[in-house]
């Protein structure tokens, strides 16, 4: 008997069935069970037509007198799903032979092979596909009460294992089918009874299968079952979660993590109260007025919980929450002592009394076991943690209290750093948003408008600066710069620097003298006081471009301290980069700046900038120039028009890695002022001068 109508024998791996000559099913194997998700007696002897999808090829056209190749062929399966799958159908002496060519199309070894090793294995396994649906199972999970009483093959994740927060479960194989990265420990609490008993502990494992080309095929679970005595191994798996608590240095984003964390293998719910607001840009809590019966004791900064809806919160992130003058978290605020209150009790006298719009949720959600927790770092109380269980019918034990304790303890550095980091941020930025120019004038000489973003890095706002300054001769000055280093030194370092410059611009001196006597003050003032055996001080460093504009000439004259090159563009949109050499960074000592002077006729545009609008991590100056050059060469309407325009181009999704500032100016027609549609027009009020909105202090 040949398997092929040319005698060659088929490249199936996986044989699925044998059709006889009247499109019946005469033998079906373990993988047409997997394939498909119907035992043996449920097809054999039966017509092959309830296996093909309505629409897809008749049985005639599937099963012809020769076989077929490899190809698509779209089958229902016994839950009702349709899907096309790649067969090849081989002619026998009197039917035919349904086979899976190439690699197996669902995970798994072959099936004698898995029953072999793993069929009577005491651990409880199951394969499963992309789809998350079941393709085999051994005989131990007949044994954990977390399957359901009878699970069957090709069922949904959700219709063979029946625990609490399937949600999660399905969201945790998601992720392992993503990444690739095996979930060694999640803890499953059974939806049944079997769950109040508390006396052991459930655990599940999944772990991608792959195919030789590394395209993932399915999951393999294993689920275990160990004394609650065992169940220390939740501090591990903590311990590793505990390692994304502060990957950022935002207040809200940490006390997020934090709270995510810990949901759902240790609570249901879970808070994460600031005692402090100032850090998350709020009013202070004692400037807000209390109720009859509560305080503003905190303000929300992460929440996270079984329930999508967060159906447990009143209040959410980033708003006062009002508590009883009398009540765990202002105890656990005062004693710096956890509260543990493994069976809540809401009768009668309690501190609920108190809190009616509390007691009513905790009824409403089954809240049954708390422990509040203080948010502890170097001595200075932080806020609290608050964990709860409704759903989870076990009550908090002391292990629990003790984990929690141990979580919060470690998270609540990275919230302290993050805290700090945030509060003086805070305070550089408005220091620094503080000396910048708050309105912009040009006078009758230059229309002029300007753009900053401070960094939104660790290494927190700069030092740049810009100005623009009306000369007593009708010229005007302007002027771009970056103080080296982050910070409030930094910002303070501005200031005192755009002092300098402005003072000196009042002597009318050229640009390169200007600059020299910049460079020799700085010197000083990085030297003058010392004490002779006190250690030199960190040296002031910083770019500067200065330019002066005649508007009787049309000419204009600018030198520059290391800083990158302004960009004229003309009013027929062509750009070019200024020939000026720039010399060496103000704080260097080296002096010796050279003048540049070129023609800045009516209409035309000086760009002035930092180094944060042009470089990035990825690309150098050179690149980011004609970037900058493709971006100022567009049409518009209005030279503050133009200013977002470039901004959006050169940074689209905000602040950059540097503080970005921009400042540019119009060089105004002489004959015809009014004709310029400019909010800086001699004949119309200042524009005051603000940042862009994502430059502002994180709320």
């Amino acid at each position: 008997m040949s398997l092929r109508g040319d005698g060659t024998a088929p490249e199936a791996v996986d044989v699925l069935a044998v059709i006889d000559a009247d499109l019946t099913v005469a033998v079906w194997t373990l993988a047409a069970s997997r394939l498909w998700g119907y035992a043996a007696e449920e097809v054999l002897h039966r017509p092959v037509a309830r296996l093909l999808a309505e629409g897809g090829a008749a049985p005639a056209g599937v099963f012809t007198a020769g076989g077929r190749e490899p190809g698509q062929v779209r089958i229902r399966r016994r839950d009702g799903r349709q899907e096309e799958v790649r067969l090849s159908v081989s002619a026998l002496d009197s039917g035919w032979l349904l086979c899976v060519p190439g690699p197996a199309v669902r995970p798994g070894l072959d099936p004698p092979a898995l029953e072999a090793l793993l069929g009577h294995a005491p651990l409880s396994l199951a394969l499963w596909d992309r789809d998350l649906r079941c393709t085999w199972f051994n005989e131990a999970v007949h044994n954990h009460e977390v399957f359901r009483r009878d699970p069957e093959l090709g069922g949904y994740v959700t219709d063979l294992l029946d625990t609490r927060h399937p949600d999660f479960l399905v969201s945790a194989m998601r992720q392992v089918l993503d990444s690739g990265r095996p979930l060694l420990r999640r803890e499953l609490w059974p939806a049944g009874t079997m769950a109040a008993r508390g006396d052991r502990e459930c655990w599940i494992a999944f772990v991608r299968l792959e195919g030789r080309d590394g395209r993932a095929l399915g999951l393999c679970s294993v689920v275990m079952s160990v004394s609650r005595g065992r169940g220390r191994g939740r501090l591990q798996r903590l311990s590793e979660a505990e390692l994304g608590i502060g990957t950022t240095l935002d207040p809200m984003d940490t006390a997020q993590e934090l709270a995510e964390t810990a949901v759902p293998d240790l609570a249901d719910y879970v808070t994460i109260d600031l005692s402090e607001a100032i850090p998350l840009g709020q009013e202070p809590l004692e400037h807000l007025r209390s109720t009859g019966e509560s305080i503003p004791g905190f303000y929300r900064a992460g929440v996270a919980s079984v329930h999508s809806d967060l159906r447990e919160s009143l209040w959410a992130r980033g708003t006062p929450v009002f508590v009883p003058p009398s009540s765990p978290f202002t105890a656990v605020l005062e004693s710096r002592q956890s509260h543990f209150e493994p069976v809540l009790d809401t009768s009668p006298g309690t501190w609920l009394d108190h809190d009616p719009d509390r007691a009513r949720v905790v009824r409403q959600t089954g809240m049954h076991s708390l422990m509040v927790v203080p948010l502890l770092a170097r001595g200075t109380i932080l806020g609290v943690a608050v964990f709860v269980r409704s759903e989870n019918p076990v009550a908090f034990s002391e292990p629990d209290l003790v984990l929690a304790e141990d979580l919060v303890a470690r998270a609540s550095l990275s919230l302290e750093n993050a805290i700090s980091y945030t509060r003086e941020r805070t305070a550089a930025l408005a220091l620094q948003r503080g000396l910048l120019p708050h309105r912009l004038s040009g006078g009758g000489a230059l229309e002029v408008a300007s753009r900053y973003l401070p960094s939104d890095t660790h290494a927190g706002v700069g030092g740049d600066w810009f100005d623009v300054i009306p000369m007593p001769d009708g010229r005007v000055a302007l002027v771009v710069g970056d103080v080296v280093g982050h910070g409030i030194n930094a910002a303070a370092t501005m200031g005192r620097l755009r002092t300098m410059v402005r003072t000196l611009t009042k002597l009318a001196m050229p640009p390169a003298e200007l600059l020299t006597h910049i460079d020799e003050l700085v010197l000083e003032m990085g030297q003058g006081g010392r004490d002779r055996a006190a250690p030199s001080p960190m040296p002031v460093g910083a770019t500067c471009l200065y330019a002066v504009y005649d508007p009787a000439t049309g000419r204009c004259t600018m030198a520059s301290a290391g800083h990158p090159p302004p960009a004229v563009v003309a009013p027929d949109h062509s750009v070019h980069f200024a020939g000026v050499t720039p010399g060496a960074p103000i704080g260097v000592g080296l002096g010796a700046f050279e003048p540049f002077e070129t023609e800045l006729p009516g209409g035309c545009v000086l760009a002035l900038y930092t180094d944060g609008l042009v470089e990035t991590r990825d690309a150098d100056i050179d690149h980011g120039l004609e970037r900058l050059r493709g971006a100022l060469a567009r049409p518009f309407r209005s030279l503050d028009e133009l200013c977002g325009s470039v901004v959006a181009a050169m940074a689209p999704e905000g602040p950059a890695d540097d503080d970005t500032a921009l400042l540019l100016a119009r060089a105004l027609t002489p004959e015809h002022p009014d004709d310029l549609d400019t909010p800086n027009n001699p004949h119309e009020p200042e524009t005051p001068h603000t940042p862009d909105a994502p430059g502002m202090p994180p709320r």
